[in-house]
């Protein structure tokens, strides 16, 4: 999990459970359970912060990523293909063009690009 511009007592709040390994970066192997209310934890208290999250799943990839407070980066589900869409000129074209939006995935399809 990553962190940027969240109150201190969150970060110490998510190192009783994980490891910082740099200032804002967070690893540890939680349950499902405790990553996900540890993930709505950041979003309740990161009083405008960006928050991150990339955790391991029974998917193509073998991972999944959340992305909250960041207007600039959205996790987008290419034809199955899990990326990461920064916002600029193109993107703002290709979001003109539509397809359907799932919770936390903007879906997008390879007659998009």
């Amino acid at each position: 999990m990553v962190l940027e511009k969240v109150p201190p007592s969150l970060r110490g709040e998510l190192s009783r459970w994980m490891v910082e390994v740099q200032t804002g970066v967070y690893v540890g192997s939680l349950s499902a359970l405790v990553r996900d209310l540890l993930w709505h934890k950041c979003i309740r208290n990161g009083a405008g912060g960006r928050c991150c999250q990339v955790y391991r799943t029974n998917n193509e990839q073998g991972f999944d990523i959340r992305i909250a407070g960041d207007a600039n980066r959205l996790a987008v589900d290419l034809d199955g293909l899990l990326l990461v869409a920064v916002r600029n000129a193109r993107w703002e074209q290709m979001m003109a063009l539509g397809g359907a939006v799932r919770p936390g995935h903007r879906t997008l399809t390879t007659e998009d690009t």
